[in-house]
């Protein structure tokens, strides 16, 4: 196992993350305790030392169940995480009775990594209001030493993360985001990780294989990575992506099941960054998959000088394309039209095709709006 350092501390590169744990008939909020347990045993021989898990992953099944497998193990021999909820805004007056619920939960008397959870435009304002007090507390429990290290998870855009680091960066001591060679450009990781490297604030993934997508591609993209790396599997080249960007210190993987561990694990026996030519390869892999799935925006902001009800249509077309990539998944989107005022939703489009008329890129914005907000169940 790979280890990277963080603060005196050797924290393995890969770490166990606890979204996506097996399950019973299929059923989210039944994990298989003896399939997790038989996973927990095989990470710590195989010297993952980190585990991830939230308040509402698994229907907050995730932290019972990681509290429990851990417990029998020595609480030196790993580092735990959790998050505070901030995804529902009703739980922002609640922080006191949700940390100590969940320390409860885990069955430890503090978490070594503990994250705003999901910093996005739906929530930062509520996050940076003082009166919920959740930063003041967070601060205090770190003072008291049930919080080792605390930092933040983002799904939000670049100006959403620099409004929350002007605030809290410089307590913040480690961010987790979404990072991957689909999202480098797409999501603008590149950007986002940039911006971590100029505060100087380590870097966490989560998705590094997109839920799977970048685990099995197409028959093409396939044979291009086989015959570049016969010795690599696909899943490997979505991490060797990651061993190549810097600041990156861990890397969750949400394993379902124990073959997926042992393979992930087995890349991480090893540091291969890819060079410059694969970098190209892989990014170029990610365009061809983002053309047959979005719309070409390049926010020139034309159409909205032309839309009767001043919709931001680059914004809502960014939105659409990320329902369209993630699929029935998606969770970006909704959170994210949480912060646009109900009069400039996707569903408010009229239909007089104006904006079709000065767009460069030709699109049918309107078709466009208009199956977003079926995807959306608003039509």
């Amino acid at each position: 196992m790979i280890y990277n350092d963080f603060q005196g501390l050797k924290l393995s590169a890969l770490g166990m993350g606890n979204m996506r744990l097996p399950v019973l008939n299929g059923d989210d909020n039944q994990i298989d305790k003896a399939a997790a347990e038989e996973m927990f045993e095989y990470c710590m021989k195989a010297g993952i030392n980190y585990y991830d898990t939230a308040y509402g992953y698994h229907g907050g099944q995730s932290e019972l169940v990681v509290g429990e497998l851990l417990k029998k193990y020595d609480r030196k021999s790993f580092y735990l995480a959790s998050k505070f909820p901030g995804y529902d805004l009703s739980n922002m007056p609640k922080v006191k009775e949700i940390f100590e619920e969940q320390l409860k939960k885990c069955q430890v008397d503090y978490f070594d990594f503990y994250l705003f959870h999901n910093v996005c435009e739906m929530n930062v304002d509520a996050y940076l209001d003082p009166k919920y007090g959740i930063y003041d507390y967070l601060m205090e429990q770190k003072r008291n030493g049930r919080i080792k290290h605390l930092g933040f998870s983002a799904h939000g855009d670049i100006e959403c993360m620099t409004k929350f680091l002007n605030a809290y960066g410089k307590d913040m001591e480690f961010c987790q985001i979404e990072l991957n060679y689909f999202d480098y450009y797409f999501q603008d990781a590149k950007g986002k990780a940039a911006l971590l490297n100029q505060w100087n604030i380590p870097i966490w993934v989560m998705e590094p294989v997109r839920g799977g997508q970048l685990a099995a591609l197409s028959e093409e993209a396939t044979a291009k990575l086989e015959e570049a790396r016969p010795e690599e599997g696909v899943p490997a080249w979505a991490f060797r992506f990651l061993q190549s960007i810097p600041g990156v210190t861990v890397t969750l993987s949400g394993m379902s099941n124990m073959q997926q561990l042992k393979e992930n694990i087995a890349t991480y026996e090893e540091h291969k960054p890819l060079n410059e030519k694969e970098m190209e390869l892989v990014l170029g892999i990610a365009d061809d998959m983002i053309k047959k799935t979005t719309v070409p925006c390049t926010a020139c902001h034309y159409c909205v000088s032309h839309c009767p009800k001043e919709l931001d249509i680059p914004f809502l077309l960014k939105l659409y394309n990320e329902a369209m990539v993630a699929g029935s998944g998606d969770f970006i989107a909704p959170m994210a039209l949480a912060s646009v005022d109900p009069d400039k939703q996707p569903e408010c489009c009229i239909g007089c095709h104006s904006c079709e008329k000065v767009c460069p890129q030709t699109i049918h914005i309107p078709d466009a709006l208009h199956s977003f907000a079926e995807k959306l169940g608003r039509v």
